[in-house]
């Protein structure tokens, strides 16, 4: 076998890498800090969601990759008079706020970052 394999084989199967961020707008309006739980997306997510929600692609990343807070919680969708997930997102975060979340998760799944190097031949 060759040392790739060998070294892939050996290896153990990772979870989706996790972060923990905290929003600084919201840290200082509510007196506290505001930690937000993020996760990468799988490969199957991600292309479901470039293919099926090309509207509004950064606030369904954020939604998808957000494990913590829960975005689907009834009592803040109350709080901030939402009907539906992606309009909480659009009421409680700034447009620069969500595109750096959807950029931090996409970032954990491998994009916006240079994930290979070319083996220079001697």
């Amino acid at each position: 076998m060759s040392n790739t394999l060998d070294l892939l084989l050996k290896a153990e199967i990772q979870e989706l890498p996790e972060k923990d961020v905290k929003l600084k707008r919201l840290s200082a309006i509510c007196g506290g800090p505001v930690i937000f739980k993020l996760r990468a997306l799988s490969y199957s997510r991600a292309a479901d969601l470039i293919k099926n929600q090309p509207e509004d692609l950064n606030v369904h990343i954020v939604l998808a990759g957000v494990v913590e807070p829960n975005l689907k919680d009834t009592e803040l969708l109350a709080k901030y008079n939402a009907v539906t997930p992606a309009e909480l997102i659009k009421k409680m975060l700034l447009p620069g706020e969500i595109e750096d979340l959807s950029r931090e998760i996409e970032k954990l799944s491998g994009y916006r970052t240079v994930t290979i190097e070319e083996i220079k031949k001697k």
